[in-house]
């Protein structure tokens, strides 16, 4: 079973996925839970003991897709390697970084991914030390996902990003929790893709509520949804 939920922030919105495999006793390695951004277990340094080991003992494998608050310099300093069809960084042996632009088949269902997002509290932060100029995606990661899409013929069954394309930010759902609906450069590259490509459903974390943006695009949080949902 493949489920999808929303930010973790290292060890701060992690009690989710324990209540999670506490209530669902039948998961294995062989089930995955994909984390929507702001993943935030890798941060400190490569031992990653404090982050991951708490993530790598859960009863099934984590994937995640960056979000605003991750540190970037470490995370891209594991190997990229293939996985599924995409490529990936393995943080852990059951922890995966589903990296920007790719597209990966599993259980036969085709994932489309692009991490990243605007931290508007950075003011707050320090740069390479609690904030990263990565968080933004570059044109060269859109311009890779455009030609994966274009591989598959602009074809995905499901989407999963941090941030929500320039329409989204519209919504009444998101009108709820956002004072200032400012549209960021992830905000348009998204919505390029909402414009070019034919999904089933669209999931985004990022702005820490859940709910139903269209019948087609969801916003997580603490919800943990089975993909499809």
């Amino acid at each position: 079973m493949i489920y999808v939920t929303g930010d973790t922030h290292g060890t701060y919105d992690f009690d989710k996925l324990v209540r999670f495999a506490a209530h669902t006793p039948q998961l294995t390695k062989a089930d995955f839970v994909i984390i929507a951004g702001d993943f935030g277990g890798v941060w400190y340094d490569k031992t990653l003991d404090r982050d991951l080991t708490p993530y790598e003992e859960l009863p099934f494998t984590v994937l995640f897709v960056d979000g605003n608050h991750e540190n970037f310099d470490l995370l891209n300093s594991f190997p990229v390697e293939m996985w599924q069809g995409g490529k990936i960084h393995r943080v852990r042996p059951h922890v995966i970084h589903l990296m920007r632009g790719q597209i990966f088949e599993l259980e036969g269902n085709r994932i489309f991914t692009f991490g990243g997002g605007t931290s508007i509290d950075r003011y707050m932060r320090r740069e390479r030390i609690s904030w990263w100029p990565q968080e933004i995606p570059s044109y060269e990661e859109f311009d890779e996902a455009v030609a994966n899409l274009k591989a598959h013929g602009h074809r995905v069954d499901y989407v999963i990003t941090h941030s929500c394309d320039e329409k989204a930010l519209y919504s009444p759902l998101l009108g709820t929790v956002s004072k200032s609906m400012t549209v960021y450069p992830e905000n348009q590259m998204l919505m390029e893709f909402e414009r070019t490509i034919q999904y089933r459903h669209w999931y985004f974390g990022h702005y820490h509520v859940d709910g139903y943006v269209t019948d087609r695009k969801t916003a997580l949080y603490h919800d943990i949804l089975p993909l499809g949902v």
